[in-house]
């Protein structure tokens, strides 16, 4: 891994998407990369057009009054953005490591898959900058991301004050699960951290033999494993276990099931990204 893309944005989580970068940034011996995005907004689409109804005279100033505004919002936008890129910039450095800045314009998605390819994981806040009027939600972007992103994609909480001292790994036998627990045991970023093996809605006995070959690999690793089984839903067992270890880092497959049959049934990726308030680590 020669890097860490970070993107920030005028939200409340830049602060924290820039400090779990820092913190991921120290622990695997990379550099930084930051990230903001303008995106390209059409003023004239963005408002109700009542303009047909009136004259040809008031529609014409109406379009250049548009047309300024558009400009005026985008010259805006590209100051807020390096604004917002000296600030993290000058933060990151503060830690002690190298950072490096690009300030694009472009579609969200687009560009941050195109800027990820050279890095070894990408770090983006739960919400955007409407975050604050929708907190019981994830934010449109930062799912649609998670979904085209190749790459492990570390996602931060509103507050990210202290470094995590355990992490807690949400396991379901799954072929990604499996990958998150190689990523944890192979990775020197949870070095020393003691793990927790969680899995809800199996049963018992399947569920503790199924989470015993989980811990083989990270116990062979060095590491201290505890498990923990509970038949109830993922939903529900994970964010309380959460709740009371909430100085953890969430590891978790991405997304088990296709976006059709994710939008029919729900996914517990989405919920664990919405209800968890500590960092949660998705991993393809």
């Amino acid at each position: 891994m020669s890097r860490i893309l970070a993107c920030i944005d005028a939200s409340i989580y830049a602060t924290s998407v820039v400090d779990l970068a820092a913190w991921a940034a120290k622990g695997l011996g990379v550099a930084v990369e930051l990230l903001h995005i303008v995106q390209r907004k059409d003023a004239i689409a963005a408002r109700h057009d009542h303009s047909g109804a009136i004259g040809l005279g008031v529609k014409s100033e109406l379009l250049e009054e548009l047309t300024r505004i558009e400009e005026a919002t985008g010259r805006l936008a590209i100051e807020e953005g390096r604004i917002l890129l000296d600030a993290g910039t000058e933060r990151l450095k503060s830690h002690g490591l190298t950072v490096s800045s690009m300030h694009l314009h472009g579609g969200i998605v687009e560009t941050i898959v195109e800027r990820e390819a050279d890095a070894g994981l990408l770090v983006i806040g739960k919400r955007g900058a409407s975050g604050q009027f929708a907190m019981e939600h994830i934010g449109s972007k930062v799912e649609r991301v998670v979904r085209a992103s190749d790459k492990p994609v570390l996602i931060a909480p509103r507050e990210f004050k202290q470094s995590p001292r355990s992490v807690v790994i949400a396991y379901d036998d799954s072929a990604a699960a499996t990958r998150a627990v190689a990523m944890v045991a192979g990775s020197p970023l949870f070095s020393g951290l003691p793990v927790h093996l969680v899995s809800a809605g199996v049963r018992e006995p399947d569920g503790r033999d199924i989470l015993a070959r989980a811990a083989e690999p990270l116990r062979m690793a060095g590491f201290s494993v505890g498990t923990f089984v509970d038949e109830g839903k993922p939903e529900k067992v994970i964010p309380d276990y959460l709740m009371a270890n909430a100085d953890s880092i969430l590891v978790m497959g991405a997304y088990g099931h296709s976006p059709l049959r994710t939008l029919i049934v729900g996914s517990t990726t989405t919920t664990m990204i919405r209800t968890a308030h500590v960092p949660v680590l998705l991993v393809r």
